[in-house]
């Protein structure tokens, strides 16, 4: 089938297709998406101003980062996999009157539709808590540079593979503090830093810092750190 040719796992993309109608129940399975959304603006907004650019995010989902780029001016595409969170995506963008381009596309498939004058299309390109739920991590960054504009950013998160992160991301929030739905996260195709760096560097980026973001379960607060022991966002350059 074409799918097996994809970079995609459907297993992967059934998942998230059963949660779909729960996306944006935010006291629902999927919280901590709405718990840390706010900082992943924060950390593309201290790095760029997305007022009035072209933005392109990979594995939108429901739409809650793509919503909230639109919200702050920018012209957004949200590709995604998964089918039935791409409707719950434009069913709620009708409820939020905004103007987003959703496609169900893979962003290598998106990056070899477009013609010579549309590579460099996009200012900023968002991929969030996507990486680590694909076979491949290294065609989706190759794929970024080609629909990156020269100078453009490009924001990345994902969770660090080493014990600490398998204790906190998969036993600690799946189980233990029941935060995600069991069975999100996969301990083997966790990402770390370095991999992550070369992989850019590897696509032509220049890597401009990372960031870690914490979780304190005590006062149920996230954060953004300078440890990037478990999860953390990465920004390049183009």
């Amino acid at each position: 089938s074409a799918m097996q040719h994809l970079n995609v796992d459907p297993s992967e993309v059934a998942k998230f297709d059963d949660l779909a109608r729960t996306w944006w129940d935010k006291e629902g399975d999927f919280k901590p998406l709405h718990a840390i959304n706010p900082l992943r603006l924060e950390f593309i907004n201290a790095r760029t101003s997305i007022d009035g650019i072209r933005a392109l995010d990979v594995g939108c989902g429901g739409g809650i980062l793509s919503e909230s780029l639109a919200r702050g001016g920018a012209v957004v595409t949200g590709i995604d996999m998964a089918e039935k969170p791409l409707q719950v995506a434009r069913l709620h963008r009708f409820e939020s009157d905004l103007d987003i381009d959703y496609q169900l596309t893979s962003i290598e498939a998106l990056s070899e539709t477009l013609d010579e004058e549309q590579a460099g299309f996009f200012d900023v390109i968002t991929c969030m808590e996507m990486l680590e739920h694909v076979p491949d991590p290294q065609s989706v960054i190759n794929a970024c540079r080609r629909l990156l504009k020269p100078g453009g950013e490009l924001f990345l998160s994902t969770i660090n593979r080493n014990p600490k992160a398998y204790a906190l991301a998969v036993i600690g929030a799946e189980y233990i503090l029941k935060l995600l739905p069991r069975g999100t996260h996969d301990y083997d195709k966790f990402i770390k830093p370095s991999e992550l760096a070369r992989w850019l560097r590897e696509a032509g980026f220049n890597v401009q810092d990372m960031a870690g973001l914490s979780y304190n379960p005590l006062t149920e607060v996230y954060a953004l750190t300078h440890d990037t022991s478990v999860n953390y966002l990465a920004h390049a350059k183009g």
